[in-house]
């Protein structure tokens, strides 16, 4: 599930139509790898308040990033960073800064890094969504993670697809986002079981795999 970001005047338009901003705003990525050959250092900032964020957010996105690292055997080595040199880095943002989501390369010392932008603000997803996660906490925080693993899928090197049952999928290709997120929702008991039960497809892990053997 990308959420990509598009312009505000866009994003307006979609959340008054019922519609969501998941557009896709940005093309399919070059295939792009990490340097998984030593630690893959990290920085998560904690919650801003201006972006309508949780404090629990900041673990939301360090479960994502372990979810991508264990898809492969043996897993990625994670490993907290400075943030001024971290590889990958989530930040929280307001909605006036672009739209659900965001994955920006840079580089750090010469190697690929990334930063991702994650809106955790759940209104700004329309109606249905917005009405759900004030109603269920465990939805809503499927909502964020899922958008963290989405985004750090795309920090990874992985593009967007047009399955639906990828989290790479990108909804500029349609598809029912509220059954996107109840069928992981719908495995959840718990807030700690959003870090056991697997958001990937069959697909999704064999791409990974594919880059990082």
């Amino acid at each position: 599930m990308s959420i990509p970001w598009v312009p505000r005047a866009l994003a307006l338009a979609l959340a008054a139509s019922s519609l969501t901003p998941f557009a896709s705003a940005c093309a399919q990525q070059n295939i792009r790898r990490l340097d998984i050959s030593e630690p893959v250092t990290y920085f998560t900032a904690e919650a801003a308040a201006d972006a309508g964020g949780n404090d629990g957010d900041a673990t939301l996105a360090l479960w994502a990033l372990g979810a991508w690292a264990g898809v492969v055997d043996p897993a990625v080595m994670l490993r907290p960073g400075p943030e001024a040199t971290a590889t990958l880095r989530v930040y929280w943002v307001p909605a006036g800064a672009g739209l659900y989501g965001e994955m920006r390369s840079r580089t750090v010392d010469g190697r690929l890094a990334a930063d991702v932008f994650v809106h955790p603000d759940t209104d700004a997803l329309g109606g249905d969504i917005a009405r759900l996660a004030r109603e269920d906490p465990l939805f809503r925080d499927a909502v964020v993670y899922l958008t963290c693993v989405h985004e750090l899928g795309h920090a990874f090197g992985l593009g967007h697809t047009a399955a639906f049952a990828d989290i790479m999928y990108s909804f500029q290709y349609g598809g029912d986002i509220v059954a996107y997120f109840m069928r992981f929702r719908e495995q959840l008991d718990a807030r700690e079981d959003i870090r056991t039960v697997s958001p990937f497809s069959v697909d999704d892990a064999r791409t990974f795999r594919a880059l990082y053997r």
